[in-house]
């Protein structure tokens, strides 16, 4: 007699786990029947662990563009950490998807992959 014999047949019965029965867990927890698992349930937005945080890139980029967009609204002067520690300081003038240029003592122009942080000039850093 065999191992497998003896013990029953575990079922994973995880709903946010797609398997072979998930379109009808989702039909019928669901309600409506269409045997489609809801949007966004496998997939976290924050997850926990290492410090890691998972936030969709389209909320980031938009978030990103309304803070930098609301800066140069308002000529506010900041100071941009680069990863090599050097400090920019300025207002900005423009941005686009790769870079931010800065109008300080001198126009600079600074991509974005080398920031590491920016912070306003009142808030230290």
């Amino acid at each position: 007699m065999s191992i497998s014999a003896t013990l029953p047949a575990v079922i994973d019965q995880n709903p946010l786990k797609p398997g072979p029965n998930a379109a009808s867990r989702a039909g019928s927890r669901m309600g409506t029947g269409t045997g489609r698992v809801p949007r966004g349930l496998g997939t976290p937005l924050v997850q926990f662990g290492a410090a890691s945080f998972a936030v969709d890139a389209n909320t980031q980029r938009q978030a990103e563009l309304f803070y930098l967009q609301k800066q140069i609204h308002a000529q506010t002067p900041m100071v941009i950490v680069l990863e090599d520690g050097e400090r920019v300081e300025g207002v900005i003038e423009w941005y686009d998807r790769n870079s931010i240029k800065v109008r300080g003592r001198a126009k600079t122009l600074v991509y974005k992959s080398a920031i590491k942080y920016m912070y306003k000039v009142g808030e230290g850093g």
